[in-house]
């Protein structure tokens, strides 16, 4: 593995950011990637959500070693462990998923890869826990809310979270959100606008991480 498990939670939890995306477009991805990299990202979940995604996601961890080698490289969408044993192959270092599966946990674990299994309720973070989660994926966010951090962290303070969906890059929702006690938080679509892609505005987007990681910093002061 290119980045230790500790340097992934570090960079994580130092940015507070981490963007979520896919294309089936190489150069598309490439371009995103890039852009992120410019405005200061230094972890990247690129999510396995269509067919022949490893491909892609295979030719862009090798892209990122030559033109982002600070970049680290993680996958999202994962549910299965097989899924996991091919992405790490490919590269991955770090596993992300919508659920908790204690099979992708073990395989995570023997790698010493981060896994961020997405957890619905207190009971689902405290098994992720058990099994060696340092980091625990609220989601949905945007039905789960700052609320269930601020009460999950009460009684749990040791809890390290990543909160995706209902992210945005504002202050007011990510002041809500770090607020309530998130270690960082994964955005999708809010940080990549449609348009954007569509007419290639890498320069806007590089705009977009760079603005997020300023308030990021500034609320956590």
């Amino acid at each position: 593995m290119r980045f230790s498990k500790l340097q992934v939670l570090t960079v994580a939890k130092e940015t507070g950011l981490v963007p979520v995306f896919y294309h089936s477009d190489i150069e598309v991805a490439k371009n995103v990637v890039k852009a992120c990299y410019a405005g200061g990202i230094r972890a990247f979940e690129f999510t396995n959500r269509g067919d022949f995604a490893h491909e892609v996601f295979r030719d862009l961890v090798k892209f990122a070693v030559k033109e982002c080698p600070e970049m680290i490289m993680g996958i999202g969408s994962i549910v299965d462990a097989p899924t996991a044993t091919l992405y790490i192959q490919m590269g991955a270092n770090f596993i992300v998923g919508p659920l908790f599966n204690p099979e992708v946990a073990k395989v995570a674990n023997r790698r010493l890869i981060p896994y961020m299994p997405g957890c619905g309720s207190v009971s689902e973070v405290g098994f992720a826990q058990e099994a060696g989660c340092d980091v625990c994926k609220v989601f949905p966010g945007d039905v789960l809310g700052a609320a269930f951090v601020k009460g999950l962290k009460a009684p749990m303070p040791w809890s390290n979270l990543m909160v995706t969906g209902g992210v945005k890059p504002e202050e007011g929702n990510l002041k809500a959100w770090f607020d309530a006690g998130v270690t960082c938080v994964g955005m999708g679509s809010n940080l990549f606008p449609a348009d954007m892609i569509k007419t290639g505005d890498w320069a806007g987007i590089t705009q977009l991480c760079r603005d997020a990681l300023a308030i990021i910093q500034k609320i956590k002061k």
